[in-house]
């Protein structure tokens, strides 16, 4: 995580379990306050996955496409409450709120997010209101999805453990101070 100020910037440029990341998949997000809200900004490779078959907007298992993930979890929640931004090249997203692992309490929540694809790479804008979001204080990960079906990468700006990709364990993401 890069702190820049009123903003840290995740570089998604690990797989999931801790390898590095090929120079074609690196990502980067950057969280930003705005109001009680978050800015995220992306900038990632286009990996000219297809796209989901909806219209743009809220997206029900976006995560199964080319995706960027941001996962913001509230640091002293019992039960974890965080809430999970997904975003696609194309301008779909998917946002969910959680009480517990794995456990929605909102889901395909409204976003103002655009998304542009150019020269091989896309590029991405949401504002995140501040009721999305848990108290804070702020722990954060990103991740990238990518690839046809049998060969997916995951990737991560933090890595976690586990046999198998599993971006929801949100008491092991580091600090998020913005």
């Amino acid at each position: 995580m890069h702190d820049a100020g009123a903003e840290r910037e995740l570089s998604i440029d690990k797989t999931w379990d801790g390898q590095a990341a090929r120079g074609d998949e690196i990502a980067r997000v950057t969280l930003r306050r705005r109001g009680g809200g978050v800015e995220i900004l992306v900038d990632a490779p286009f990996h000219d996955d297809p796209p989901p078959p909806a219209a743009p907007g809220p997206t029900d298992r976006l995560w199964e496409f080319e995706v960027v993930e941001v996962f913001i979890a509230g640091a002293n929640a019992m039960p974890p409450r965080y809430t999970e931004i997904e975003l696609s090249p194309f301008g779909h997203h998917l946002v969910l709120r959680f009480v517990g692992v794995r456990n929605p309490v909102d889901r395909a929540l409204q976003l103002a997010f655009t998304a542009e694809r150019h020269a091989g790479r896309w590029s991405g804008r949401a504002v995140v209101p501040a009721r999305y979001l848990p108290a804070q204080p702020w722990t954060a990960n990103a991740f990238a999805i990518h690839g046809p079906r049998g060969s997916r990468r995951f990737l991560a700006a933090h890595p976690l453990p586990g046999a198998a990709p599993d971006f929801h364990q949100p008491e092991r993401f580091p600090a998020l101070p913005i």
